[in-house]
């Protein structure tokens, strides 16, 4: 019965999704304020009955309810109880379950913490909402039934999750990409609503922003946890592949961070509007895209879970209607829109909008190369293949302009800036980039000029962050006393700014100076890699819960003293037979030993010589701590009061900082 009360409950929660599409929306155009207040209700009793929907799928996974179709793909009885749980969100039914549940946690969040917000915008903003999960809800019911069963004649015993997903990572990085996509539908509904509403002034993008922000961080740190995944569970250690899957995370990415500084300028100054409405459609509709890529089996990779063509339709249908609609909408509302506003080139909107284009033209170098050899494929034009090469080519230099800018950005000032200031305010972050960038290389065994131009990028941006915080303070009775003069969005603005150049410094050394080989080792062999020195111990054999590895036994020591010892290995998994690669990494904050065991040269003697792949990977823990740093960013730029006072006044005040979180 609990699959079937599962089933129920979607279908309650489709209904009561239909009631919050249509009754607050009617009650915000015929002015009635009772049908206005259902929609809070309503959204609470759709994420209770889908958060019933997860629960009963979690108890068939734990339960290991063979009856139910989808257990049985994805999980069998000897499944540590600790992956049957995220086994629910392994397979592409139980995924879109999740992503619903995110996108109904949104809604009620919307409707518990939004109290603030004017009824009539709280109102449309709900019901667009409402409309969103119409569509999915339908999408689960009719092709992605996570609760159909086999009777009556279910299997003795299931499947398995696949082996690469059977990790501690997997726990955290679904919810938080989902979180990050679907947390994007809400920067979509304020902007419909104010579209619907003609409420285009500075008030919405006050309550849009923190619910920005706080999707763009949890996107931030989904992409970050899925890149540190890959890192140590493929074994290549490499940190981002260009993988189509990687791609349809990163394009959303790079439009909310637009979208975020455009919410910025509109709600400071009452400018981009149509940037703003626009950025907002369209970081919503990559979500989506993504969605179709990954769920529609036009590509092939570890995340694409379908291949049926009535879901990529489903989806396709809906991204079309979707964007149609919302493009629709924005140009008969396009009079409304526009806004009169004078600005130098020298002010900061200038420096927003010109990093904004860039951001948009990087998603776009990602986009066509990410659809491209899909489009050619269709078009019997032939098999194409784009890869790394591609998206660096146009990605690191657009990367180098876009820190340039924002370290000049820093310091600008709303409508106007004086020459003198600028120059005098980049003289010092200068040069000490410049410094950094010539004296940091001296470190290591090889000088690289590329190196040395993408260290002086990352330092720019964070010496001009450290700079802007002491011309802030200098003036103040004591340095804490000038700290606290400021609101906390301004520092979770240069903590994400400072989270920037820590990835790109990461990205720069782990990309100039890391070391790898690849060997030949048998027990007692001894290699020495990047001043380190890897000695073979042999192999053993493992036994783990649900499967048998082959383990490696390597000291590392430096200069006599012992490092680590690490266990890399190649695990065999009893229940499909699959047989994967577990690294082993001994992690620093400067450098990380990365080992894995490849396969031995003689088949038949598994205790001889194996295949054995050691890394130095230069400052690897930099892209972690970088990423969330801003992701803390904007956690602290949240917390700022002024996000949590309703605002009668439509006027804003047109001077002062940003705080681009």
């Amino acid at each position: 019965m609990i699959p079937e009360f599962g089933h129920f409950a979607l279908i309650a929660g489709l209904l009561l999704s239909i009631a919050l599409a249509v009754l607050p929306m009617a009650g915000s155009y015929t002015a009635r304020p009772l049908w206005m207040e259902t929609g809070r209700p309503l959204a609470l009793g759709v994420f209770g009955f889908i958060l019933i929907a997860f629960i009963c799928l979690t108890i068939s996974f734990v339960q290991s309810d063979f009856t139910v179709k989808y257990v049985v793909q994805n999980s069998n009885s000897i499944l540590p109880v600790f992956y049957k749980v995220t086994a629910v969100w392994g397979g592409h039914e139980g995924s879109i379950l999740l992503w619903l549940l995110m996108q109904a946690g949104w809604a009620a969040a919307v409707a518990l913490f939004g109290r603030q917000l004017p009824s009539e915008l709280a109102a449309r903003v709900l019901s667009v909402l409402g409309m969103v999960l119409i569509g999915f809800l339908l999408f689960i019911l009719l092709t992605s039934n996570p609760f159909d069963r086999l009777i009556p004649f279910p299997p003795v015993e299931g499947t398995d999750l696949n082996p690469l997903l059977q990790d501690p990572g997997m726990i955290f990085h679904p919810p938080l990409l989902y979180m990050g996509y679907v947390g994007f539908s809400i920067a979509f509904a304020f902007a419909i609503a104010a579209l619907l509403g003609g409420q285009l002034d500075a008030v919405w993008a006050r309550w849009a922003r923190p619910w920005t922000v706080v999707a763009w961080g949890c996107l931030t740190l989904g992409i970050a946890l899925g890149s540190w995944w890959a890192y140590y569970e493929l074994g290549w250690g490499g940190w981002w592949f260009w993988d189509p899957s990687e791609n349809a995370a990163l394009m959303p990415w790079l439009v909310g961070t637009a979208l975020l500084h455009s919410l910025a300028v509109t709600e400071k100054r009452g400018l981009f509007k149509s940037w703003t409405i626009l950025l907002a459609i369209f970081a919503f509709s990559l979500s989506l895209l993504g969605t179709f890529l990954i769920r529609s089996g036009v590509i092939t990779s570890v995340h694409a879970f379908a291949n049926d063509p009535l879901r990529g339709s489903f989806i396709l249908m809906f991204l079309a209607v979707i964007i149609g609609l919302s493009l629709l909408l924005f140009a008969l509302r396009a009079p409304a829109v526009s806004a009169r506003s004078v600005f130098s080139f020298r002010s900061l909107e200038t420096f927003l909008l010109g990093n904004n284009i860039l951001l948009i033209l990087m998603m776009a170098m990602v986009l066509t190369g990410t659809l491209y050899p899909m489009v050619a494929d269709a078009l019997n034009l032939g098999k194409i293949s784009v890869g790394p090469p591609f998206f660096n080519l146009f990605f690191v230099p657009l990367t180098v302009v876009l820190c340039l800018l924002l370290g000049m950005g820093i310091h600008a000032n709303w409508k106007d800036s004086r020459w003198d200031k600028l120059l005098s305010a980049w003289r010092l972050p200068f040069l000490a980039a410049l410094i950094i960038a010539l004296v940091w290389p001296l470190a290591f065994d090889h000088y690289h000029w590329g190196g040395v131009l993408g260290i002086f990028v990352g330092a720019w941006v964070f010496t001009s962050s450290i700079g802007d915080i002491l011309v802030k303070t200098r003036n103040a009775d004591s340095f804490v006393a000038g700290l606290k003069r400021q609101r906390p969005s301004y520092y979770g603005m240069h903590i994400a700014h400072i989270g920037v150049a820590v990835v790109v410094l990461g990205v720069v050394m782990t990309t100039v100076y890391s070391v790898e080989k690849d060997l030949r080792m048998g027990a007692g062999d001894r290699y020495t890699v990047a001043g380190y020195d890897f000695e073979f111990g042999g192999i053993r054999l493992v036994n783990g819960p649900n499967y048998r590895a082959t383990e490696g036994i390597l000291h590392v020591s430096k200069d006599g003293e012992p490092v680590a010892e690490l266990l890399p290995q190649k695990r065999n998994y009893l229940s499909g037979g699959n047989t994967m690669t577990e690294a082993a990494i001994d992690a620093g904050l400067f450098r990380d030993i990365h080992v894995a065991l490849g396969e031995p040269m003689d088949p038949t003697n598994p205790s001889g010589d194996w295949a054995v792949r050691l890394q130095y990977k230069a400052f690897m823990m930099w892209l972690w701590l970088g990423a969330l740093m801003m992701a803390t960013g904007g956690g602290i730029a949240v917390a700022d009061k002024r996000y949590r006072k309703a605002k009668a006044a439509r006027q804003v005040s047109v001077s002062g900082k940003v705080a681009t979180a």
